[in-house]
């Protein structure tokens, strides 16, 4: 049996405002972890804390990933400038 591979190139990456994106993703699990709050009661009645949780948990890690991403724009254009400067 043959291995299929792809007869195209592969797309460029889509760039847009991720620094945006990321920050306005985190601001909605916070906002929806804080909906819940009122909620916990009726959510532990029902074994489904796990919601309210996964919703802190995202936006922590959404804390982590502005982070990453604000650096990973200052070092694009930083690499854009060097570049830019040498030539």
């Amino acid at each position: 049996m043959a291995k299929w591979t792809p007869q195209h190139e592969a797309p460029e990456p889509l760039e847009g405002p991720v620094v945006a994106t990321i920050t306005g993703g985190t601001i909605l699990w916070f906002v929806l972890f804080l909906v819940q709050l009122p909620f916990y009661g009726w959510f532990a009645d029902h074994d489904h804390t796990w919601w309210v949780w996964t919703c802190l948990a995202g936006a922590g890690l959404g804390l982590i990933g502005i982070w990453y991403v604000r650096k990973r724009d200052a070092a694009i254009k930083r690499a854009t400038e060097l570049q830019s400067a040498v030539e």
